[in-house]
């Protein structure tokens, strides 16, 4: 009831306001006046429109300093727009120009590691490629793409270094340096470098063929040879000649006397002593006409030879050194080498080859110096059942001539093998291997593989004996 009251209440009250507002619009009786209406509604829309006009300007006015205040942000903001973009092709040309001299250097240092000529291998602690150069894909016939990430061993199993030997430098942080060389075919030494200042520990195997350095060290230390060996046997001969021609003059005067009864009758009852001193006169003169064999040998020797090879027959120059052995090797309490039996096995119509005479004289002269002392030991060993043999081979194999010469006395080991075409490097400080210095032929195979460019080899057994192999080029 009384929410009805109220609603009819506020519908009298705004019903009252109307009228009193519409008032002035109206006539006393009732009807509208227009034309206050027009002007009331024309006042108000003036009003109105500068109202509108009042806060259009004010609105254009604040736009229009927003603008110049948007136009000052654009225009700083070009400019660091621009400055950044100046600053960013600066950078970006020193990136590029940074860029491009990394790249140069990095392949300036690949050119470098894949033209150097030795093998170069880069590995990690675990022994995976981490580099393969030029050099190590021609020896290895690996290309750096299939070696690269995999292990070492795996597809190089030639090469000499081992796992310990890269923990061995690793641990020590030293360069380990290795030498492997294969007589008569090729020396290596191996370095082993660990790298510093590097995030993951891994070393550089470095494995450079120095073969022809070794070979003409070789040469350099046999000339020396030669050249010390001649002014030697130039001076031995001429002062061991005189004296020697003296007291063979003694002998051979001494035993005319004897031989004639001046100092002792042949009939007399020493008889037995006169045939003793005979004897002895007898050996003492043929170990002198040995000595003077050495000495005609010393001095054709220091002769020298020519610098040009000449043509030769290797068979008479073989006999030739024969000879000069029978007369000039021999052992005390030793079978002489003129005792040993030679078996000649030459072929016919075998062509001469350029040689130098007087080294391969030499050559020869030594190799049956080494077979006499294998056959002389054997003998001694063996006693009467054992006959000391000397074969000797020549003859032609295609473009070459082959020689060999063989003996059944005491072989060779493997390691007397290994060194025996090594020159002995006499040292306090060094060890030195089991072939002495009398047991090798390094100056023989010196002679035939540079000054002849043949090919030397040698094979042996310590029970059946020793073959030494020579090939010499018939042009």
């Amino acid at each position: 009831m009384t929410r009805l009251t109220l609603f009819i209440t506020l519908l009298f009250a705004s019903s009252l306001a109307q009228a009193s507002l519409l008032a002035p619009f109206r006539y006393e009786d009732g009807s509208t006046r227009w034309q206050y209406v027009a002007n009331f509604s024309s006042g108000v829309l003036i009003i109105l429109l500068t109202i509108v006009a009042i806060v259009l300007f004010i609105t254009w006015r604040r736009a229009r300093r927003y603008n110049i205040a948007l136009e000052e942000i654009r225009g700083h903001l070009e400019d660091r727009v621009q400055d950044r973009t100046a600053k960013l092709e600066k950078e970006v040309n020193e990136h590029v120009v940074t860029t491009q001299r990394l790249q140069a250097s990095e392949s300036y240092i690949q050119n470098i590691l894949s033209s150097m000529p030795l093998v170069l291998v880069g590995l990690n602690s675990e022994g995976l490629i981490t580099h393969w150069n030029r050099r190590a894909e021609q020896v290895s016939g690996t290309k750096a793409d299939a070696a690269i990430g995999r292990n070492l061993w795996s597809i190089y199993p030639d090469i000499t270094v081992t796992p310990q030997h890269i923990e061995q430098a690793l641990e020590k942080r030293q360069p380990l340096t290795l030498r492997y060389s294969q007589p008569g075919s090729y020396h290596m030494d191996i370095t082993v470098y660990p790298l510093e200042n590097y995030i993951e520990p891994g070393v550089v195997v470095l494995v450079d063929d120095v073969t022809r350095r070794v070979i003409t060290e070789n040469m350099l230390i046999q000339h020396d040879k030669l050249s010390s060996m001649g002014e030697l046997a130039t001076a031995m001969a001429n002062d061991i000649h005189k004296p020697l021609q003296a007291i063979l003059f003694d002998l051979r005067s001494f035993q005319n006397i004897l031989e004639a009864g001046h100092l002792m009758p042949s009939d007399s009852k020493q008889s037995g002593e006169f045939e003793r001193l005979q004897g002895l006169l007898e050996h003492a003169s043929d170990n002198g006409r040995q000595v003077e064999s050495v000495i005609r040998n010393l001095l054709q020797f220091a002769r020298g030879r020519n610098a040009q090879a000449e043509p030769a027959n290797v068979v008479d120059i073989l006999e030739h050194s024969l000879t000069q052995a029978s007369e000039a090797l021999s052992l005390p309490d030793a079978i002489p080498f003129g005792k040993v039996r030679v078996e000649r096995h030459f072929e016919t119509d075998i062509p001469q080859a350029p040689c130098h005479i007087t080294e391969l004289q030499q050559v020869f002269l030594s190799l049956f110096r080494h077979a006499y002392q294998s056959l002389a030991e054997k003998a001694e060993a063996k006693g009467l059942d054992f006959i000391p043999t000397l074969k000797l081979y020549v003859g032609q194999s295609y473009d070459a001539l082959s020689i060999r010469i063989q003996h059944n006395g005491n072989g060779l080991s493997n390691e007397e093998q290994m060194h025996l075409f090594e020159p002995y490097v006499h040292s306090a400080n060094v060890e030195q291997p089991s072939a002495a210095a009398d047991k090798r032929l390094s100056f023989a195979y010196f002679v035939i593989t540079e000054q002849h460019q043949g090919h030397m080899a040698v094979t042996s057994d310590p029970e059946v004996g020793t073959t030494f192999h020579i090939q010499l080029e018939l042009h």
